[in-house]
């Protein structure tokens, strides 16, 4: 059956959350270079497209910060992926550069952004949950880093929370491509309305 992009998507009851489209992420001297240049390369510009849209549409956007303690007290050291953020040469520290949004993405006056000192996505370690819940948001627009972890785990918490999900292919990225290809593909789509930036901001009419 045909997805009514028009009516999930609807402006009323949708938010577009960008997932840790921070410096310390995707910008010069990220923890991962690799998944920071493929971003660079055109999910920055596909970012840029689609928020501006969503402003002009009236949906709200959402930007999620991962941020750790600068003495790195109570953070996560159970993964390899932890391991490597904290020996990255710009660490997510707060109050450095490394926990800004990124350099080509705006943030808009009525931008929200939520940050988090714990876990993979911000359901389980910050206040997006219930601010979305008591602003009657239904669909999250899920967009962002990356593929290999984020994307999908961001995207079943929040299907299990009772939200829907959109994810719109060049607004996400994942390294390698093809993998990230894959995961679009063969997981998210099971869980998840898979689309493209203009078709959103067509849905918008914007």
């Amino acid at each position: 059956m045909p997805i009514d992009l028009e009516k999930l998507a609807d402006p009323r009851h949708t938010v577009v959350l960008l997932q840790e489209c921070q410096e310390g992420v995707i910008g010069p001297n990220a923890v991962l270079p690799e998944l920071a240049e493929a971003a660079r390369e055109g999910l920055i510009p596909a970012l840029a497209r689609l928020t501006a849209a969503a402003r002009r549409a009236g949906v709200r956007v959402v930007h999620c910060l991962a941020v750790t303690r600068t003495d790195g007290f109570g953070r996560h050291r159970n993964a390899p992926l932890f391991f490597a953020a904290q020996r990255s040469k710009n660490p997510l520290h707060e109050g450095t550069a490394a926990v800004e949004v990124a350099r080509g993405i705006e943030v808009g006056p009525e931008d929200v952004i939520v940050t988090r000192r714990q876990g993979l996505t911000p359901f389980a370690y910050s206040e997006l949950d219930p601010m979305l819940r008591n602003e009657s948001i239904r669909t999250i627009v899920a967009c962002g880093v990356s593929l290999n972890v984020a994307i999908p785990a961001l995207t079943f918490e929040a299907v299990s929370a009772g939200y829907s999900v959109v994810v719109a292919r060049d607004a996400v990225v994942g390294v390698p491509a093809a993998y990230g290809e894959a995961v679009l593909d063969n997981t998210l789509r099971a869980v998840a309305t898979v689309t493209h930036t203009e078709e959103l901001i067509a849905a918008w009419g914007a």
